[in-house]
Order: C-alpha cells, then structure tokens, then sequence
C-alpha cells in the first residue's frame, strides 16, 4: 500500500489556527510515487461530529474545495485525506489530521475596544511607549484559551509573565482605516486556575510613528497608540470567561523610553519590573486607568500569511576594536533585523548600537541612510547580565557600532538576528559559475530583507516603502524563491482599496504622503500595472483562480483608465512617467531622465496589461469580457508598431530597453522581430556586453535575447563583471542587491546620489531567467501541473541545478555538460506531467517521478 498524503493545508497558509474564512480549501501532497492522483475522499471531524465524503473523482490536490459547511466563529475541525492513484484499486493510508480553526468571522464577535496611555502627549514629538496590563481571577481550570489581537501601533503581549506567540513588528502595516489585521493565539498552558495578568508592549510603528522621505510624516492613521485584545477561556466544565480590552485595563510607562521604525529604540533597564506582566508586578501605583478608544470591528481581519519573525542569526565574523574603545563589527552579510546582546556592568552605563550596510575609511558610512539615525541604546540596570534586543524596530545593516561596551566583548556576546516575513522557502539555483552563485544568493537575502510585511523596495533608509513597479517586474522571481500567495494576495488588497475612483494605482502602497513628485498621485507605467500583472503571476505561479478573480475587479479598472488616456489613438503618451527608472545613463539626481522614451514604455504597458486583463477573464469565464479586451490589445499593439516601429523595423528609441519591451511583450510583427532581435544583440555589443537598461528593461532583456536567437549574448550580460552590470556588485563584495549598477563605484567611493541603497531587490529580477533558463524549470500550466525541463547552456557555464517546491510538490533539474553532449536528471512531482527539451533532441514527454536522461542515448534513440 502506498504512503500516506502530507497533511493537508488550508488556503495559503501553514498553520490554520484563526482562518480568516469559512470554508477554505485545502491542498495535499500526494504520496511519494504516487504517480497520478485519480479520486481522493476527505473526512472531517468538527466538533465530535465525523462526516466523509466518500470517494470523489478529481486529479487535482490543490486548492480543493471545503467538502462540509462553513465553519462559525471559533469552530474547529481536523481533515484528512486518503487517494486512489492509477496504480492501485485500494486508497492510500489517511494522513495525518490537520486542525483548522475559524477566527472571529463577524464584527459582533468582538467586545475588545482600543486601550492606551491616558496621559496627555504631543503628537508632534517623540512619545514615550506605554505598556498595559489587566489583573484577573479564573475560578475554574482551563480547558482551552485563543488570544485574538491587533493594536493601533504594534504590540507584544504576555502572559503570566511570558512572551505570547515569536512574531515581530505585529501586526504589520495595512490600509489601517479599512484593514487592520489581528492574530489567533493559542494561549491555553499560558493560563492557570486563580490569579493571572495578560499585558502588552506598545510601539508606534507605522501607525503613528515617523514614515517616509524628507524628513517624514508621523501620525497618519491616529495620534493613539492602543491595543485591542480579547482572551477568551473555555473552562473544563464548559463555562466561558472573556477578558477584553476595556476600562478595567490600566496603562504605565515601560523601560522603552522612545522606539520608532527609522530612529531605532532606547530602552532603561533600571525602569524594568521583570514581574510586570504577572500578578507579583511591583510598583502598582504607577499604573492607571486606560483610555479608551473606537474601532469599526468590521475592518479587523484575519491573516492569509505567516507573520514576520526570526527566521535566522548570525555572529559577527569579524570585530575590529578602536582605539576610543568602540567595536566595529562586520556580520559579512548585508541583512535585515536586530542585534541582541548580552551584556553585564554597571548602573547606568549606557551601550550604543548603530548600524549601517557599507564601510567608508573604516567607519559606518551613514549617510545613505538619509534621515534614519538606525540607532539602539540600552542603559543598564546593575542588577547581573542582561539579554536584550529592541523590540519595534528593524535595521538594514552589515556593519554595526558598539559604543560603551564595559569591559571585553566576548564572542557570544553579540548576535545578528534575521527578520522577515517567515515564508516558506520553495526555490534553489546553482551552477558552475560562483559569482552567478553569488548573485543569486544575493536576490534571495535582497527579497528576504525587503519582504517585511509588505514588499518594500528598500530596508535601511527613511523609505522602505510598497513601491508598486518593483513588485510589479520581481513577482516572477519572488514565486519561485518562497512562497509568497499569501502576502501578496493581502498586499494586493490594500492595493485595491488604495486604487482611486478613476482607477489609478499609486506608486507604492500603503499611501503616505510623497512630496511634490508623487503627490498628489498619478498613473504611471510599470508601477499602475501590478494591478493587471502580479495578480496573473500568482495564478501562474501558484494555481489560484479565486486569487485572480479577487483582484480582477482592480486590473479592470487600471485598463479602463489607460484607455481614456490613450483615447483614440490607443497611444499613453501624456503624463508623469518615471520610464525606464534608473538605467546607468541617468544622471544621479534625476533618476527618470533615461535613454527610452518613456512614453513608449507607457504604451508597451498599456498593450501587456490589457493582453493580461484578456488572459484572466478568459480563465475566468468571462467570454465576452476577454473578447473585448483583447481587440483592444490588438489596437495598441498596433498604435505602438505605427509610433515606435520604423519602417526599417528599427525603434525610435534605438535603446536596448525598446527593442527588450517590444519582445518580450509580443509588440513587434513577425516578419520584424529578427530584424529587432539582431539590433538589440548589437547594442548589447557594441557596449561590451555592459548593462544599459532599468528597472523595465532589466528583467526582460536576456528573455528578449533569447528569444530572438542570441542566448549567447544574454550570457555575456549575465557573465560581465565591469561596472554596470549584474557581477559588478558582486566582484565588490555585495551581498544583497544594489539599487543602483554603481551604488558603490569602482574606486570604492559611494554614488552621490540621494537614493543609494545597497539592498533593492527590482534589479535581482534577472534571477527568474537564471530559474527558467540556465537552470531549466519553466511552468506550462497554471500551479506547475504541467513542467517543461528546458535548460539552454551558455557563458562557459558547465553545469546547473534548480528545484522548486511547487504546490504538487518537488520539481528539479541538475544538468552537466559531457564530451557527448549532456546528462540531465529531472524530477516531476507527483501528480504532475514534465516535457524534457535538451539540446539537440526532441522533446520527451515524461510522467511523476525521477528521470535520468543523456543526449546522446536519445540522439540514437531518435534516429
């Protein structure tokens, strides 16, 4: 008999406990050798009650849909499934049971009001967190006990003295107004019969705190900092006891003497009670009744992705002390996150932390952190060795400062702790080549820095904003490194709540206030189009038809606004466009001012948006919708050919961008297309194989070229090490991705730029070509159902490896370049269907399983 599935999932998620909806789907993978799945029966176990569903034919584990009826408010059941596959007449053993459980579904589930400091503050300052508390009495021991909580601010709570739940920065940073995001706990063996304390930290955050450029803005969703928490406890002779936020909380200062996301935190150690959060607090006097505060309880939502936590840490591998006493630390990875240090020494010493991504003559060069003072203090209490890392802020950093540091620093004393959104990883590349190992290790930790909550364009400075185009042409790489369905799809919401009436996308969201250049906003190519694009990528990449039928509704309306601004002549040729962002030919101040017209630009992504705005509806059904909107794809593929295409089939911005856009959008005619292809190789060239395109042309410009016939000179971009190009950041040591080619110039100096951050991860986009092409793994139905095994060899490299962890489970390819030719081993999950195109041979269908190939024995075994 064949193993048992994996148990199931729900949604996007890993953990079930407080889904946001009731009746989620659920997905398996099937048994290792299952081979093809033929029929499946699911059995569900809610509240004692065990229903199964019998045997239902279907091949398709992923996203099925729920098989009972909806659950309520707190209900839970467990699920398992069992299989038929094609091999055997008997079902496979039912996996291991999975729990699900409904949060709060509905508003008049919630009692909880906001609580917070009811003290007078100057919203126009540096407010000094509070913390609140409730004391209460449990007459009856605990059966079970969820902890539901969100915060204006951010928050972390304890119980009896200990730490609920290891997520950070909670509970992210949504559209506040309209969604804001609270999380299920389970805190039952927090609890015990008698006298308890349920308290939280607060911390600004991005609700109030200080956010954005030119010095930044704060209070942009309330002036108040609060928590909004409901205990509910189940007791085991079935009596219910709830403690929410109200009244009887009361609220005092804490240790945290101030904390914001940009400034970096300082904490007292001599105004810490370690007891406060239990029933033995001392100091009772100083806390007060709380104020209290209104919410809509119908914006409050459930997740639909893990939360940001510790994923890793990291010691220093280097310490260089000064001769003043301070220690310059280098972790040899630029990252994202905290330091924690443990420390003895006496009252009041005080210890400073500064951080910074690059060195300049020996000390933290600082100033590409603009207005980001990126600096943690801890004064200490005297009382022995104390553990501490801050709480609400995080750093992007390599390089770090201690400064009053009381006697040795030990080796363990300090260490980097890594934060991002914890998904789940499914993507890995490598081949022969080291630097382009390099290269890709630096996307991954670019997008795990930049993948807080939100996808931000950068970490470290007065910024870390949800730029719309960045996201926009790095969805392809992101979806296959890590599991990202569910934070984007919630990212994606915000988008479309952000959306104005007139169907314009911001430039990044959440909004906040820009300046003169992004406010009040306006439509813009490339950016606008993460409405129509990264909705289609996910379906692609991840096989959900409801996440695309979610955001269709807002990819509509950003078509229908290019549409009447085109008009007529189907050409986008007015407004602010940023074009090409950021091509090496811009000069330093003016980022937008590139080789391409940007208005080509605009119209290109006018064509691709509407031809994916047609994809969608017609996988969505919607006939006549994809009718329309293709003819209207038609038109502006055939407006842009009339402005932009010469009747030389040469382009009017006879620019590598131009030519990359206009191929790999499908914009140009057939019989124009070499002509085109040929020319883009030539500039590639005659520059030396240097990069001369942005943010638009870089993730497109080695498909372009491949797909015209020049893959050997997509491999001389990809292999150049002279400045610009991908490998130059890497010969100077970059761990992340840069956001300029030249954020740190040949002779070691820093770009004078204003926007000079060394952890961008638009321009690691070149890494989904790396997946699909050097390493050979290309999707050809939605989810990977079906996988085409396409490695195409070039630029000296000898050999690759790329495996992704795709929703049926693991696809892989490792290939070698031999004196016959090449040997591949791929692997096709499970449920799935592969076609294998090697060099030279014919393609080969080939079904679940492993499989080794040689070229030369299918040469022969072809002729």
């Amino acid at each position: 008999m064949s193993p048992q599935p994996a148990p199931v999932t729900f949604e996007h998620l890993r953990d079930g406990l407080g889904i946001g909806v009731a009746e989620p789907r659920l997905s398996w993978v099937l048994p290792a050798g299952a081979g093809i799945q033929e029929a499946y029966e699911l059995e569900l176990d809610g509240d004692g009650a065990v229903c199964r569903t019998g045997r239902i034919h279907g091949a398709d584990p992923v996203l099925v849909p729920w098989p009972g009826p909806p659950l309520a408010s707190r209900q839970s059941a467990t699920v398992r499934v069992r299989v038929w596959t094609a091999d055997g007449s008997e079902p496979s053993p039912w996996s291991v049971p999975s729990t699900v459980e409904a949060g709060l579904l509905d508003a008049s589930d919630w009692s909880a009001v906001p609580v917070g400091a009811p003290w007078p503050e100057d919203p126009d300052s540096d407010r000094r967190p509070a913390r609140v508390r409730r004391d209460f009495t449990l007459d009856a021991s605990v059966a079970r006990a969820r902890l539901y909580v969100t915060a204006h601010g951010l928050y972390e709570t304890e119980i009896n003295g200990r730490r609920v739940g290891d997520d950070a920065l909670a509970p992210g940073w949504t559209v506040y107004g309209e969604r804001l995001r609270y999380r299920t706990y389970d805190v039952t063996d927090h609890l015990t019969e008698g006298a308890n304390t349920i308290g939280a930290w607060l911390g600004d955050g991005w609700y109030r705190g200080r956010i954005g450029f030119d010095g930044g803005y704060r209070n942009l969703y309330g002036t108040d900092q609060s928590l909004i928490a409901q205990l509910e406890i189940t007791h085991d002779d079935g009596t219910t006891t709830v403690v929410a936020t109200d009244r009887e909380w009361t609220a005092a200062f804490g240790p945290i003497l101030t904390t914001g996301l940009y400034e970096g935190e300082t904490f007292d150690a001599r105004l810490h009670d370690p007891n406060w959060s239990t029933p033995q607090a001392r100091n009772a006097g100083d806390w007060t009744p709380v104020t209290t505060g209104r919410r809509d309880p119908r914006t409050l939502i459930a997740p639909k992705s893990a939360p940001v936590r510790c994923t890793q840490e990291m010691p220093p591998v280097t310490v260089t002390t000064k001769s003043d006493g301070r220690h310059l630390l280098d972790f040899g990875q630029n990252l994202v996150g905290r330091l924690r240090i443990t420390v003895d020494g006496p009252a009041g010493t005080t210890i400073t932390l500064r951080h910074a991504e690059v060195v300049q003559d020996g000390e933290l060069a600082t100033r590409p952190l603009r207005g980001a003072t990126a600096t943690d203090t801890l004064v200490l209490a005297g009382d022995g060795p104390i553990t501490w890392e801050p709480r609400f802020t995080l750093h992007g950093f390599r390089h770090a400062e201690i400064t009053g540091w009381p006697g040795e620093l030990a080796d363990d004393a300090v260490v980097a702790r890594v934060y991002h959104t914890d998904m789940r990883r499914t993507g890995w590349f490598e081949c022969s080549n080291d630097l382009v190992n390099r290269l890709h290790e630096n996307v991954v930790w670019s997008m795990r820095g930049n993948f807080v909550d939100i996808p931000t364009d950068c970490p470290q400075r007065d910024e870390r904003l949800g730029w719309t185009g960045d996201i926009q042409v790095f969805a392809p790489t992101a979806s296959f490194l890590y599991d990202c369905a569910g934070m984007l799809d919630s990212w994606l919401a915000d988008v479309a709540v952000e959306q104005l009436p007139d169907g314009t996308v911001p430039w990044y969201v959440p909004v906040i206030p820009g300046g003169p250049q992004w406010t009040p906003i306006q439509p813009g190519a490339a950016w606008g189009d993460v409405a129509t694009l990264t909705p289609w990528v996910l379906y692609q990449r991840f096989g959900d038809l409801e996440l695309l039928r979610r955001h269709f509704p807002m990819g509509r309306a950003w078509v229908d606004l290019m549409e009447r601004l085109a008009g007529p002549s189907r050409l986008w040729d007015t407004g602010s466009q940023l074009g090409d962002w950021l091509d090496p030919s811009t000069p330093p101040d003016d980022p937008a001012a590139t080789r391409t017209d940007r208005y080509l630009v605009a119209t290109a992504y006018f064509a691709w948006s509407v031809r994916h705005l047609a994809w969608s509806a017609g996988e969505l059904g919607y006939a006549e919708v994809a009718d329309q909107y293709r003819r209207l794809a038609d038109q502006v593929a055939e407006a842009f050919r009339r402005r932009y295409v010469l009747a030389t089939g040469l382009m009017t911005s006879d620019s590598p961008t131009a030519y990359s856009i206009a191929l790999a959008f499908g914009l140009i005619d057939d019989a124009d297309r070499q002509g085109a292809g040929d020319r883009l190789a030539e500039l590639v060239l005659e520059d030396d194989a240097r990069i001369a395109t942005g943010f638009v042309g870089t993730p497109l410009i080695c498909d372009a070229l491949t797909d015209a016939g020049h893959l050997d000179v997509a491999y001389r971009l990809l292999t150049q090490t002279a400045c610009p190009s991908w490998l130059y950041p890497v010969t100077m040591g970059a761990t992340t991705i840069w956001e300029r080619w030249d954020s740190l110039r040949p002779d070691g100096t820093l770009n004078p730029g204003g926007m000079t951050s060394f952890n961008h991860y638009a321009l690691g986009a070149v890494a989904d070509w790396l997946h699909r092409v050097v390493g050979g793994i290309e999707l050809t139905t939605p989810g990977y159902h079906t996988i085409t095994f396409r490695p195409r060899p070039g630029g000296g490299i000898t050999w690759a490896k790329a495996r992704h962890e795709t929703p049926y489970g693991t696809a892989a390819v490792s290939w070698q370049l031999t004196a016959g030719g090449m040997t591949a081993h791929v692997t096709v999950p499970d449920g799935c269907e592969g076609r294998v195109e090697l060099p030279g041979c014919a393609p080969l269908a080939v079904g679940p399983g492993e499989h080794h190939l040689d070229t030369s024995d299918l040469d022969r075994a072809a002729a």
